[in-house]
C-alpha cells in the first residue's frame, strides 16, 4: 500500500477513530486501526473494540491499493505533531509502514488486515433522518444520568423508542436507578416501526463529539 494524505484530512479522521481504542487491549490487534486504499483514490479507516465500530473514508492520492492495521495512538501522535500543509506518504509493506513528511521519517511496526475484526454491517429494518439539533437535545438532556455501574449494563446508554400517546412522539430515557431523564420530541418520519433500542454510553460520548462538526440531519 502507498499513498499520500494531506496532515489535516488524516489528522481529523484518526482524531474521530481513535477515541473507540483502548490504550490497553489484552488482543494487540484492536490497539490498531485498519487502513484500506482502493484504487477510486479513496482511503477507509475502521477502528473497533469490539462493542463498537468506527468507520470513516476520505479522498487521498493512492499510488498503490492495499490494505493494514497499525497503532491507532502512535499514528495520531506523529499526524498531530506534524507540520501545518504537510503532505504525509504511508507505504505498507513487510510487517512495517513508513511514515514520510518532509523531513520526518517513522516506521511503525503493523500486523495483518486479516487479523483485524470487523462488526458485520447490512441494511437496517428501520432508517429515518432527524435533524442534529434534535439529537443533541436528546443527548444533552439525558446523558448525565447514565449509570456507571457496570454491573447493571442495561443501564448504561439511553432508551430510544417511539410510541403512540395523543400523537407519535419519539422519546429517549436514561437512569442510573436514582434519578430519570427523559426527552419526548415529535415523532421523525420514517421511525414509525422503529424497534426499541439502547444505546450505549460510549457510543453515545462518539456520537456528541461528531455531531460538534456536523450540521443538517443526521440518518439512523
Amino acid at each position: 500500500m502507498r499513498a499520500t494524505i494531506e496532515r489535516a484530512t488524516l489528522l481529523k479522521c484518526l482524531s474521530h477513530v481513535q477515541s473507540v481504542v483502548e490504550r490497553r487491549n489484552t488482543i494487540p490487534i484492536l490497539s490498531n486501526v485498519l487502513i484500506e486504499a482502493s484504487e477510486g483514490g479513496k482511503i477507509k479507516v475502521t477502528a473497533t473494540d469490539l462493542d463498537l465500530q468506527v468507520v470513516e473514508t476520505f479522498a487521498a492520492d493512492v499510488e498503490t491499493p492495499g490494505a493494514t492495521t497499525v497503532s491507532a495512538h502512535t499514528l495520531f501522535e506523529i499526524a498531530r505533531k506534524l507540520p501545518d500543509g504537510s503532505q504525509v506518504q504511508l507505504h505498507a509493506a513487510d510487517g512495517r509502514m513508513a511514515v514520510n513528511a518532509g523531513r520526518a521519517r517513522f516506521s511503525l511496526a503493523t500486523l495483518p488486515r486479516d487479523d483485524f475484526p470487523t462488526i458485520a454491517e447490512g441494511e437496517l429494518p428501520t432508517s429515518f433522518e432527524i435533524p442534529a439539533s434534535s439529537l443533541i437535545q436528546i443527548i444533552d438532556k439525558t446523558r448525565f444520568a447514565i449509570s456507571t455501574e457496570e454491573t447493571r449494563y442495561y443501564l448504561n446508554g439511553i432508551f430510544l423508542h417511539v410510541t403512540d400517546d395523543a400523537e407519535p412522539v419519539l422519546k429517549a430515557a436514561a437512569t442510573d436507578g436514582h434519578r430519570l431523564a427523559r426527552v419526548t420530541l415529535p415523532r421523525p418520519a420514517g421511525a414509525e416501526n422503529m424497534p426499541d433500542i439502547i444505546v450505549p454510553r460510549k457510543c453515545v460520548a462518539e456520537v456528541r463529539k461528531l455531531l460538534d462538526e456536523s450540521g443538517g440531519n443526521v440518518i439512523q
